[in-house]
């Protein structure tokens, strides 16, 4: 693994990280339907953050653990606030793992972005469908 991939691999680990702690906000506001989707996506979510950390160790790298709590950047206090949370922590974890992708010099470090990308991509899609964003897709996600 190159210092550039180590470094992406740790920034991705963060969001993961981030998005685990928020997926627990967006639990406690979420609206009751929507409770199978948040499950799934912390799931989803725990799964690629100990299949990142075990990617790091493979690689010989120092891992830092998680942050004892994380903010919000905006109050959440109702399903809308916290789907638009979950819209956020997905965009925020597809940008990092862009940035795998991007400087991936390895095809099975590219491959790791690329599929945990797709994951973020289409749980956004989810997510802004729920708030009634039309269309919910984007065309590059992860792009800032």
């Amino acid at each position: 693994m190159t210092d550039a991939e180590r470094r992406a691999l740790l920034d991705a680990l963060s969001a993961e990280y981030g998005a685990v702690y928020t997926y627990g906000v967006i639990a406690a506001y979420s609206a009751p339907e929507h409770a199978g989707v948040v499950a799934e996506n912390a799931a989803a979510h725990r799964a690629r953050r100990d299949a990142t950390l075990d990617e790091l160790a493979k690689g010989g790298a120092i891992v830092p653990p998680p942050a004892a709590a994380y903010a919000a950047p905006f109050p959440v206090t109702d399903p809308v606030s916290a789907a638009r949370l979950a819209a956020t922590v997905e965009t925020d974890t597809a940008v990092a793992w862009r940035a795998v992708v991007e400087r991936g010099e390895s095809e099975p470090i590219r491959r790791i972005g690329v599929d945990a990308l797709t994951e973020c991509a289409v749980r956004l899609a989810t997510w802004q469908s729920i708030l009634g964003t039309n269309p919910p897709t984007v065309a590059f996600p992860g792009r800032v």
